[in-house]
């Protein structure tokens, strides 16, 4: 018995279309990123605007104010942080060499070698945080796609009942707000996080006498937004600055991290970002991994988000009714 399988030039087309399409998009994902970071941030920044236009501000005008109050509050803090920044951030460059010399001894390893060691890591951080906080060009078109994305978003539901019709349009809606609401809240979380941090290991290092508490608690706020690999890497510096003072001091400010993100891991997260966002621990814990591993720090970053546009829109599909069958 001759058992064949006959493909189907539709099911051909459909299978060289859908790889062509995979490709297509890996092609252009660095565009993608950005427009994704920038539908994130327009998910933010969209209520404020929208109360703004409530009160007969156009809007046009209201994007334009909350970029300058955005700017206006970092300014004011900047302005506040930086003479202390600068002059602490001088003062932890011109001793770094002999606070490495101070190390060293503790490890009884090489230091030639040891700077044979770090010198490659060092590079690859630079490239790395030139390539985040450096391109210019990104931020500017993150805020460009951001500036037009707050625009545009009012004729949203037009455009989607023009093109899909009015029932298919408000389902999409419904699921675009959806979307919209949860990202907001991961952002918001995610500022909440990092400002906490930030707080408690400023705290924390002037009650132990740290040096550098300011640009130390500032770099642990900062990388509280990447996800694992952040909090081990702002730990670093502090610990080896305290070790050039005593190895009790570097076991105090080990012990201040860990209590730290044990606080944040058992409270802080727990209460802030599963009430904003609703994702359990393992599938965020599976998300950050899938994330780093296919893009990166980037991908780490956003994988939370990605995962609440792909849950939101799979929870939609899935609890549509199927029409019944009209019997004959």
């Amino acid at each position: 018995m001759n058992n064949s399988v006959e493909i189907s030039y539709r099911t051909i087309l459909f299978a060289l279309g859908l790889i062509l399409g995979l490709w297509l998009v890996w092609l252009i994902k660095d565009v993608l990123f950005l427009l994704f970071i920038s539908f994130i941030l327009m998910s933010a920044l969209r209520p404020l605007v929208d109360r703004l236009e409530v009160l007969r501000i156009p809007r046009v005008l209201s994007v334009l104010l909350i970029y300058l109050l955005v700017v206006a509050i970092f300014g004011v803090g900047l302005a506040g942080l930086i003479p202390s920044l600068v002059s602490q951030s001088l003062h932890l460059i011109a001793e770094l060499p002999a606070v490495v010399d101070q190390v060293v001894p503790y490890w009884d390893v090489d230091a030639a070698s040891l700077t044979r060691q770090i010198a490659p890591l060092g590079e690859n951080v630079l490239k790395v945080t030139l390539g985040i906080f450096s391109n210019f060009l990104a931020v500017i078109t993150v805020m460009v796609f951001t500036f037009y994305f707050l625009l545009e978003r009012r004729y949203t539901e037009n455009f989607l009942k023009d093109m899909i019709g009015t029932e298919a349009g408000g389902r999409v809606m419904a699921v675009i707000r959806t979307i919209e609401k949860r990202l907001g809240s991961w952002v918001a979380g995610q500022l909440f996080l990092m400002l906490c941090i930030g707080l408690l290991v400023y705290a924390g290092l002037t009650f132990l006498r740290v040096e550098f508490a300011i640009p130390l608690a500032i770099l642990a706020g900062l990388l509280e937004i990447v996800p694992m690999i952040g909090p081990i890497v702002s730990a670093v510096p502090a610990v080896l600055i305290a070790l050039a003072g005593s190895p009790l001091l570097a076991l105090s400010v080990v012990a201040l991290y860990i209590i730290v993100q044990q606080l944040e891991n058992n409270f802080v997260v727990p209460l802030v970002m599963r009430r904003s966002v609703g994702l359990s621990p393992i599938v965020t814990i599976i998300a950050l991994m899938v994330g780093a591993r296919l893009a990166g720090i980037i991908g780490a970053v956003l994988a939370v988000p990605a995962v609440l546009v792909i849950q939101t829109i799979l929870t939609a599909v899935l609890s549509v009714p199927s029409k019944p069958q009209k019997r004959s």
